[in-house]
């Protein structure tokens, strides 16, 4: 498969074809998730609970990230590398910096961090050292504990406003990706069409530029009983994973997922 680059994001938000994104946390299925045509390969913190079987995200340290990223370089054949930053490894500028030279080190092409327009600022200086950011807003794990829980984002007007607001400052001050979660469905589209970045969503409707998932959910694979709304188990009906995979690229990519059950409503 040919490289993903930055540029190539920015190509596919213009000429409107979704942008496939989905979890990887190796080699192996990195390796398969690009013979399946996806497009970003997300280090998530989220292997906190799918891998190491936590409750939040919080137990993760950069340690862990930069072994995960360094492993899913190892069997990438192409697609962009997105990791997270995990929870407080960015709480002041030398940490961002520090921590995001380690991931970038490891063999990430791009990092993700948490926030909202307080982010600006080491935004900027990121992208002027040459490290591009995704900009999480909306559901933002880390912050679980304030949120009081995993719960949908934006449903009033004033925070509608502010995560508006809050997208294009994160633009001006030089993210190069947004990604969306558990926004409803309306203002996710407005968001991405208001900016010049591509947006990615979770739970956010399929009026985004693209679509992430778990790995572990969209295979079907969960240690509590419950599913998220936002989630299709896209191992159903077929004969292998990497079948399950093909499945969900060409899903998002002829925008037949999300369909409307798997967003949210203000």
């Amino acid at each position: 498969m040919p490289e993903i680059t930055l540029t190539t994001l920015q190509s596919l938000k213009q000429s409107g074809e979704k942008i496939a994104m989905l979890t990887c946390y190796d080699a192996t299925f990195a390796h398969a998730a690009c013979q399946a045509g996806v497009d970003v390969l997300l280090v998530g913190d989220s292997l906190g609970m799918v891998l190491q079987g936590h409750d939040s995200t919080l137990p993760v340290s950069i340690a862990d990230m930069a072994y995960h990223v360094a492993s899913v370089k190892r069997g990438n054949q192409g697609a962009l590398i997105l990791a997270d930053l995990p929870f407080m490894a960015y709480a002041t500028t030398e940490q961002a910096l520090h921590n995001c030279a380690v991931l970038m080190q490891a063999g990430a092409h791009m990092v993700k961090l948490e926030g909202a327009a307080w982010l600006a600022e080491p935004i900027r200086l990121l992208a002027e050292r040459g490290v591009p950011v995704c900009a999480h807003l909306g559901l933002t794990p880390q912050a679980v504990n304030i949120l009081g829980g995993y719960k949908v984002q934006g449903r009033q007007e004033a925070q509608a406003r502010q995560m508006r607001a809050d997208a294009m400052a994160l633009e001006q001050a030089g993210a190069a990706m947004l990604l969306l979660e558990c926004v409803p469905s309306e203002l996710a589209a407005e968001i991405s069409q208001a900016v010049n970045i591509p947006v990615i969503g979770i739970g956010a409707g399929n009026a985004t530029d693209g679509q992430v998932l778990v790995l572990h959910d969209m295979l079907g694979l969960s240690l509590s009983d419950r599913t998220p709304k936002f989630v299709k188990n896209f191992m159903a009906g077929q004969s292998s994973i990497q079948t399950a995979l093909s499945a969900y690229v060409k899903a998002v990519k002829d925008q037949s997922f999300p369909a409307a059950e798997h967003g949210f409503s203000a």
